[in-house]
């Protein structure tokens, strides 16, 4: 077998980079080793070997050490009954029952630089982050340079594994675990240690003497612990060094240091979280778990619902469908969460304010506890509802100014305001306050707020820095202050940015009446000062009134503006957003009428599509769709697009000359439909609106759907609130004085 470089060899065999390259340098390596590699490049080990003098002492102990361990398989049993029992499984959050850790395991990717150690501007880090399109925020993935976690394994033997919380580090070391005590990694003995447990054993101060009497559970004499270690034989996993108090961290990492020097022909892995506390351990390499990529996200996702294919495809699909979410999903630990909240209700919650608290609460306080995990706090003071407190009061801030990534020295700032103004704390002058210690704190223990470069932070989630702004103007306004702070709010609803926080706040109000009702008089204004647009709304009731059938005229209204907005304002043809946000299930409410306009929009405004594969084909299956509608109801449409159909077919059905024929035609062609669909139908007129018009409209547009979205996310409003806004939805001003009267 042929492999291209050593690194791809030494995966293939499982070994350590280090070990192919001391086999090609002529230098000692582990016996075994030495005849996998041979065995695997074709080469007669007996003929290249220059055996030691003491090759049969070493193959003796090689033998007793596997008679004693390897084969004798009373003691493997117990090694792999105790490691499947206490790493096998898994029960995170509220999981009703434990689960088959292999069953949902997915592998995992680090990032072979720390993030937060990159000399980067805000300026280079928000080009990173796509940051550019306010419609798809996204602050995961930025830094590329990824490998697998189990290469990263390969390559180092002696590994520190940093992440946030709930990114995926013990369960990676539990893989590792259960992965090796079977045979599927290269013959070790895997040793998980729980650092938080070894400093608060009373019985020993020492690793040896504790990762001993863990290995004589399995019955393994103290002799073959130490050949063990001795050999090599050992995968020591030392899980959560962020667990372990601050009066035992010197102790700990000083046995950390005496272990690794002393048996390093082990390797070792430990994890901790990020920012959590500074350590020295020279021998080390450090990596960080990279958030989950779309393609993990599908992966957990179908080994979650394994059995039930049909839900976890909705899950990707709703969660495809909301950008938040999404974003939520690249953390492990939330994507259980969203997991076990759609395998119990179908769906996720349509006031999206429960679930984000929910978030909130595991990382400020549940993951910890659950775990029976005692952090050291800086400050008593700060409660877990002062730490809400402060991180609205900082995200407010931010957010206002439109800043997602933020300079330390603002953010220490922001935390100094804060405190100095705790009732209980400002009148205390001589209180050491350390905010860049509180900072630190917070990001190590919650992860709330990351460090993207060195100095520079942001939110670990866009949607928390949305949702604490949210909170901070809902629950940390004075009550006379409340409808100013509302009343700003609505003056920014034309402003994308904004919108995911007016509906938080919609959502988080004990009534939401009041900003509704502001919203939509904010929404209507926005027109009344230019004619034609008012024409156009006019012309749009017109068009609703003679559409009879069973849909609510609002929601007509909705679908005609749907389709005029592709035509005029060049924006995607063919959605439906504002008609799906009156009303979920609009389907429903295609009657005749209106799914010959629909197909005859589709026509209409087939430059959209005509750029994808098979134009030839897409173009003539749009007409036959509008054939069939006008067939039954609008016969004197069925002659027109029947004569665009002979011509077209006419047209060879190779696609590249179709499109070059639609070149020269195309136009004509749709201008043609366009006159007979304008007397027949009234509708996909030339608006000749200018540019400032259209964004008017744009903006009115994407305002409403804003306004029926809230009304759809089951924030607390009155019926009589709810049916005044759906009954004068899209209507003029002079109509809406109509409905008032």
């Amino acid at each position: 077998m042929n492999f291209a470089t050593k690194i791809e060899l030494a995966v293939e065999i499982e070994v350590s980079r280090a070990t192919v390259q001391n086999f090609f340098a002529g230098k000692p390596i582990d016996r075994e080793n030495f005849h996998r590699i041979c065995e695997k490049l074709g080469l007669p080990w007996q003929e290249i070997a220059e055996l030691p003098e003491n090759y049969l002492v070493s193959t003796k102990q090689e033998t007793t050490f596997k008679s004693e361990v390897n084969t004798d398989n009373e003691i493997w049993r117990k090694i792999q009954a105790d490691i499947q029992h206490k790493h096998g499984i898994i029960r995170a959050l509220d999981m009703s029952y434990p689960r088959p850790l292999q069953e949902i395991y997915t592998n995992i990717n680090v990032l072979k630089s720390i993030s937060s150690r990159r000399w980067l501007e805000i300026e280079q880090l928000q080009q990173k982050y796509n940051l550019s399109d306010k419609k798809e925020l996204e602050l995961y993935n930025a830094n590329k340079q990824q490998i697998s976690g189990l290469q990263a394994v390969q390559n180092y033997s002696k590994l520190i594994i940093l992440g946030k919380p709930g990114s995926g580090k013990t369960t990676f070391l539990k893989h590792l675990a259960t992965e090796c005590a079977f045979g599927k990694l290269h013959f070790q003995i895997p040793i998980f240690i729980s650092l938080k447990n070894f400093a608060a054993s009373a019985y020993t101060s020492s690793l040896i003497t504790y990762i001993n009497q863990e290995l004589t559970n399995y019955d393994i004499n103290t002799s073959i612990i130490s050949q063990i270690l001795n050999q090599g034989k050992a995968l020591i996993l030392l899980d959560g060094l962020d667990e372990v108090r601050q009066k035992e961290v010197h102790r700990v990492l000083q046995q950390i240091n005496q272990l690794s020097t002393q048996y390093h022909s082990n390797q070792f892995i430990i994890t901790c979280r990020i920012a959590s506390l500074e350590y020295n351990l020279e021998h080390f390499t450090e990596v960080e778990l990279a958030d989950f990529n779309q393609s993990q996200i599908i992966e957990f996702v179908h080994k979650w619902f394994a059995g039930n294919q049909a839900k976890s495809n909705q899950f990707l699909l709703k969660l495809q469908q909301n950008s938040r979410l999404k974003e939520l999903a690249t953390n492990p630990l939330l994507l259980t969460l969203l997991c076990l909240v759609f395998a119990e209700a179908g769906d996720f919650p349509a006031n999206r304010v429960k679930l984000y608290q929910e978030a909130l609460s595991i990382f400020l306080k549940k993951w910890d506890a659950k775990r029976h995990v005692e952090r050291d706090e800086l400050y008593e003071y700060l409660s877990v509802q002062r730490k809400h407190d402060l991180l609205s009061h900082i995200a407010r801030n931010t957010f206002e100014r439109g800043e997602y990534f933020f300079k330390q020295q603002d953010l220490e700032q922001y935390i100094n305001n804060y405190i100095a103004k705790l009732p209980d704390i400002g009148s205390h002058v001589n209180l050491p306050i350390d905010p860049e210690a509180l900072l630190k704190a917070i990001e190590a223990q919650h992860g709330l707020l990351i460090e993207r470069a060195r100095g520079i932070y942001s939110f670990s989630h866009i949607t928390f820095q949305e949702h604490f702004t949210a909170k901070n103007i809902v629950f940390n306004t004075e009550p006379q202050a409340l409808t100013m702070a509302l009343t700003q709010l609505v003056s920014r609803i034309t402003d994308k940015r904004w919108h995911e926080v007016f509906i938080l706040c919609a959502g988080m109000l004990p009534q939401a009446d009041y900003l509704l009702l502001l919203a939509k008089k904010h929404i209507d204004d926005l027109l009344v000062n230019e004619p034609q647009l008012i024409q156009f709304l006019n012309w749009l009731s017109t068009k609703a009134q003679s559409v009879r059938g069973s849909c609510p005229s609002f929601i007509i209204r909705a679908f005609y503006l749907d389709l005029e907005l592709a035509r005029v304002c060049d924006t995607t043809a063919g959605r439906l957003d504002l008609a799906s946000a009156c009303h979920p299930e609009f389907a429903r409410y295609l009657d005749d009428q209106l799914c010959l306009d629909l197909a005859l929009d589709r026509v209409l405004t087939i430059n959209s599509v005509l750029g994808t594969t098979k134009p030839y084909l897409i173009y003539h299956r749009v007409l036959d769709r509008a054939i069939i509608r006008a067939s039954s109801t609008a016969p004197e449409l069925t002659q027109v697009l029947k004569m665009l159909k002979q011509r077209a077919t006419k047209c060879p059905q190779d696609d590249s000359k179709f499109v070059e024929w639609w070149k020269v035609f195309g136009q004509d062609e749709i201008k043609l439909l366009q006159s007979a669909v304008i007397e027949h139908r009234n509708f996909a007129h030339n608006w000749h609106f200018n540019p400032h018009q259209k964004n008017l409209l744009k903006q009115y547009y994407y305002a409403n759907t804003l306004l029926l979205n809230c009304l759809k996310s089951k924030c607390r409003v009155s019926s009589e609130v709810r049916q005044e806004i759906e009954n004068s939805l899209l209507l003029s001003s002079s109509e809406l004085f109509q409905v008032a009267i």
